[in-house]
């Protein structure tokens, strides 16, 4: 029998499954949404047994697609949305709160006094900058106000885990609580340089170390799915963050490598090999662990990009799919000078302003539908450039060729303008699912189905999109986004 991987794709708004072939080949997917909720304005949640019962079914989605039974699966890979935090009973696996997602900013007044004490020592250890979007104040928060959680937590009977963990915890039955360099990192408590939970870290957020999983490199065994849960005694052999997983699925293992997706949020991720690469306004992050190497990347993250495409339609309800704005955009020649900044949970990489909040600008009499659609799928491009640029000047790498994927990419429109306003090629691989692809290649390095990704064919036959806007043309674009943005900014 052919070996079949199952990669578990547990993103912000759907959970995902894929079946991949021996050559990394996809065969079918399964997907199930899942309820965003918004508690007060900038809190944003997830109700973990709804999430773990659309990832559920969407791997029995992908096995009847497939005609397929659980047994035909060799080995499982699992790659999620990072810094969404979880807090649930060691004994019985319950949830005590939802899943605070990595959006919310319910900690901005806690992470703001934190960033005033101790920002160069947590930038010094963990590569990130104090804020609201990683998991250590959410873990605080959870623990300081649900009822009686801090006691249970110093007591050991609670447990703390990313999405990634959770999803272990729950196929395992139990047995096993771990995660992955990449996903640990993104917690404001490890220490990306000797790789250790950081007993410092953990003092200042006032979390208990018995509380924190088992760190396991991003390729290897982390246990057997539990048969009652998942039919079969199946091993689980790769996990990382999503956005890694990604970097990983466009076989970007050389430094200098760039790669950015296009998702809930964009994320603009290079390979930095073994050097730990600083920035004062960029991310140094784990990419992955493999045979106990670390490999490090930088790392750019927007907030909101494909999210403000599900408020055109969910919001505002001026479109009914997302596929509509494309041929929305292309209407008219161009955005009539509207620009819309989508803070809507604050702006990320290279401003880090958490108080700041969407505006929408220019707008006159003749602004209609499309100019609005339009001026939110420049904003995708535009946040991609001020990446793009912090990232250049601050590594000495030049990106010759932007590698993209992610949902959004599929928009001829948009990935026209982001070449136009860069100035520089984007290109669409074929399989622009190089997230779950990722996940699936660490899962087949750790099983032993691959051998390594050296012989896998390349996800890279696509589209080339060139630039073609003039000069002229982009210095007043550019200008119009850097004003916008300044009247966006809180200081």
């Amino acid at each position: 029998m052919r070996p079949i991987i199952l990669s578990l794709d547990e993103g912000t708004t759907s959970a995902r499954a894929i079946l991949y072939d021996e050559n990394l080949n996809p065969i079918t997917t399964g997907q199930r949404e899942f309820t965003q909720i918004y508690p007060e304005p900038g809190w944003v949640e997830h109700n973990p047994l709804e999430l773990w019962q659309a990832q559920l079914n969407a791997v029995k989605d992908a096995l009847n697609a497939a005609n397929l039974e659980t047994s035909s699966i060799s080995c499982i890979g699992i790659t999620n949305q990072r810094e969404t935090t979880l807090v649930w009973d060691k004994k019985t696996g319950k949830p005590i709160y939802n899943a605070v997602v990595w959006q919310c900013r319910r900690t901005s007044d806690t992470v703001e006094k934190i960033r005033n004490q101790y920002s160069s020592m947590i930038k010094e250890k963990t590569g990130l900058i104090p804020d609201s979007y990683f998991s250590a104040p959410k873990i605080q928060w959870i623990l300081d106000n649900v009822e009686g959680a801090r006691r249970r937590a110093e007591s050991g009977e609670l447990l703390f885990g990313t999405i990634d963990s959770y999803l272990i915890y729950r196929l395992t039955g139990g047995k096993i609580h771990a995660t992955d360099p990449s996903n640990a990192s993104r917690t404001l408590l490890y220490n990306i340089k000797n790789c250790e939970w950081d007993a410092e870290l953990l003092e200042i957020f006032n979390i208990p170390e018995s509380m924190l999983p088992t760190v396991l490199d991003s390729s290897g065994l982390f246990g057997y799915t539990d048969p009652e849960i998942f039919g079969e005694k199946t091993p689980i052999t790769g996990c990382a963050g999503d956005q890694q997983a990604a970097l990983f699925g466009h076989k970007a293992v050389e430094p200098g490598d760039f790669k950015c997706t296009y998702g809930t949020g964009n994320f603009l991720l290079m390979n930095t090999g073994d050097q730990l690469v600083e920035s004062e306004n960029l991310l140094t992050t784990i990419a992955w662990s493999l045979n106990g190497k670390t490999v490090y990347a930088l790392e750019g993250s927007v907030f909101t990009t494909g999210a403000a495409v599900q408020w055109l339609r969910d919001g505002l309800g001026i479109i009914d799919s997302a596929n509509e704005t494309e041929e929305l955009a292309a209407s008219i020649t161009d955005n009539g000078g509207v620009y819309i900044v989508p803070a809507f949970t604050g702006l990320g990489a290279p401003h880090w302003d958490q108080y700041a909040r969407g505006t929408i600008t220019g707008l006159t009499r003749g602004v209609g539908r499309a100019h609005i659609v339009r001026a939110v799928l420049e904003s995708i491009a535009y946040q991609t450039m001020d990446l793009v640029e912090a990232m250049q000047n601050d590594s000495g790498f030049t990106v010759k060729t932007l590698r993209v994927d992610g949902g959004a990419t599929q928009n001829t429109f948009l990935m026209q303008f982001q070449a136009d306003i860069l100035g520089t090629p984007v290109y669409r691989g074929k399989n622009i699912e190089a997230t779950a692809r990722g996940a699936a290649m660490l899962a087949g390095l750790g099983s032993g189905v691959l051998n390594s990704v050296d012989g896998l064919k390349d996800a890279d036959e696509g589209r080339l999109f060139q630039p073609r806007m003039s000069e002229e043309e982009r210095t007043r674009l550019k200008k119009g986004w850097r004003t916008a943005l300044d009247k966006t900014l809180s200081r």
